[in-house]
C-alpha cells in the first residue's frame, strides 16, 4: 500500500523575508489558499493504490484498485508498457474508489497515477507502479482465418484451443466477433476446447467480418492464462452456394441468385455413402494423396497419389476433388466414390475445362456446399465447418 501526500511541508533556508500587510502570498501550485492566511495548505484527501509500488508477480484481475478517504478521486491514469494504451476504468459515483473494467496483461509492467480532491478544494496525488505475473499455463485460440483475406459467404470463425476451457464465461466475454454491416454473430462450443461463430444467415457479400480476441490475462482454467490480444478482419466475397444432388448425380453452382453451371458428378456408392447437409470448403489443394486407410477403409481399396483440384468438405475425408482414373466415366450417370463429390478430370489436372478444373477456379474457402437426396446422414455441425447444418436454435442454445 502507498500513501503520499502533495504540499505536506516546505523548505527555507537564511533570513526570512519579512512582509508588509498589502503582500500578496501566492498559493502552491494545486493547493488553495484560505483568504487571510499565507500558509500553504496541506490536503486531507489520501489517496491508495493497491499493489505497493514495486510489486511483481501481481494477479491480472482482482490486484489493482485506486481508494480515496477523505476525498474523491478525480483521476486515475493506468499504462501498461506493452503499447503503452490506457486502462480503462471507472471512478465509482462516491469517488471513493477505482477498478480496471477487465483483466490486465500478463507480463507487464503498469504505472498508476492518481490525484484526489478533499472537501476544500486541495488535491492530493501519487503515483506507483507494479509489474503482472508470468504464467507458467497459457492458453492460445488457433483459428481458421488470416487477416485481409476474402471468403465465402457460408465462412464460419472457428478457433481450438491449446487447452480445455474451463471457464467458459470468461472466454465468450474476451472472444467476439462483429461484422460491418452489423449483424447478430453468435459462438457455439463444441466440447471444451473448440468455439465456433456463425450468423443466422450466411454472410452479405462485401461484409467485413473481425474477431476480436481479449485473452491476454484471462483465466481460461485455474492457474491457465490466455495470451492473445489482437483483431483480425476478413472480407466476405459474392455468394456462391452449389448443391450435389445425390439423386441427379449433379452439382449445381448458384452465384448471386442465380445458376452459374450445371456440372456432372458422381457421389458416394451405395456402400459408401455422402453425408447428406451444409458442408463448407475447408482448403483447396492442387494435389491430394487419398488412400483408403485415411476414412477407416480396409488398406489397398484404394490408394491414389494424385487426385486433383482437391476442395476439404471435412475433417473425416469428404472432399469435392477430380477424377480422372473411372473409365467409363460416371459423371452425371451413377454414384462410384467412397463419400466424395467427385468431377470430370484429366491426370495431372493440367486442363482448365474440365468441370473439376473450372469449379476449383470459381471456388474459394468458406463457399458452402450441399448435399441432398443421399440416404446417409446429416453430417454433424463439428465435423469441419459445417456448422450451417444445425438450425439456429440449436446453434444459440450453446452460445
Amino acid at each position: 500500500m502507498c500513501v503520499a501526500l502533495l504540499g505536506a511541508g516546505a523548505c527555507s533556508g537564511g533570513d526570512e523575508k519579512k512582509t508588509g500587510k498589502d503582500d500578496k502570498v501566492e498559493p502552491i501550485a494545486g493547493t488553495k489558499a484560505p483568504g487571510g492566511d499565507g500558509a500553504p495548505k496541506t490536503s486531507r484527501a489520501v489517496v491508495t493504490i493497491a499493489p505497493e509500488d514495486g510489486a511483481t508477480g501481481v494477479a491480472t484481475d482482482g490486484a489493482l484498485k485506486v481508494s480515496a478517504s477523505a476525498g474523491k478521486l478525480t483521476r486515475v491514469t493506468v499504462t501498461g508498457s506493452e503499447g503503452g494504451k490506457p486502462v480503462e476504468g471507472t471512478i465509482a459515483p462516491d469517488g471513493a474508489s477505482w477498478v480496471p473494467s477487465s483483466a490486465l496483461q500478463t507480463g507487464t509492467k503498469y504505472a498508476v497515477s492518481a490525484t484526489a480532491t478533499d472537501a476544500a478544494g486541495l488535491v492530493s496525488a501519487l503515483q506507483s507502479s507494479f509489474t503482472t505475473l508470468t504464467p507458467a499455463n497459457t492458453n492460445y485460440g488457433v483459428f481458421n482465418i488470416d487477416a485481409n483475406e476474402t471468403y465465402g459467404v457460408g465462412m464460419i470463425v472457428s478457433l481450438e484451443f491449446t487447452k480445455p476451457v474451463r471457464d467458459k464465461a470468461v472466454v465468450n466475454r474476451a472472444v467476439t466477433v462483429t461484422s460491418e454491416p452489423a449483424v447478430d454473430v453468435k459462438g457455439h462450443w463444441f466440447g471444451n476446447q473448440r468455439l465456433d461463430f456463425r450468423p443466422e444467415k450466411y454472410w452479405t457479400p462485401g461484409t467485413k467480418v473481425t474477431l476480436h480476441l481479449d485473452l491476454d490475462g484471462k483465466q481460461t482454467s485455474p492457474g491457465v492464462y490466455g495470451k492473445q490480444k489482437k483483431d483480425v478482419t476478413f472480407t466476405v466475397g459474392r455468394a456462391q452456394t452449389s448443391v450435389a444432388d445425390n439423386t441427379a448425380h449433379t452439382l449445381t453452382v448458384t452465384r448471386d441468385g442465380a445458376v452459374l453451371k450445371k456440372l456432372p458428378a458422381s457421389l458416394g456408392d451405395p456402400e459408401n455413402t455422402t453425408y447428406n447437409g451444409k458442408m463448407t470448403i475447408m482448403s483447396k489443394e492442387p494435389t491430394v494423396h487419398m488412400n483408403s486407410q485415411s476414412v477407416g477403409l480396409a488398406k489397398g481399396v484404394y490408394d491414389i497419389p494424385d487426385v486433383p483440384h482437391g476442395m476439404r468438405l471435412s475433417v473425416t475425408g469428404t472432399y469435392v476433388h477430380g477424377n480422372y482414373w473411372r473409365d467409363p466415366p460416371p459423371f452425371g450417370k451413377e454414384n462410384t466414390s467412397h463419400g466424395c463429390v467427385s468431377l470430370q478430370d484429366v491426370k495431372g489436372g493440367g486442363d482448365p475445362n474440365t468441370a473439376a478444373a473450372w469449379f476449383y477456379k470459381e471456388s474459394l474457402i468458406g463457399d458452402v456446399v450441399e448435399v441432398i437426396h443421399s440416404p446417409d446422414k446429416v453430417i454433424a455441425p463439428d465435423n469441419g465447418w459445417s456448422g450451417w447444418s444445425m438450425d439456429w436454435a440449436g446453434w444459440t442454445a450453446a452460445s
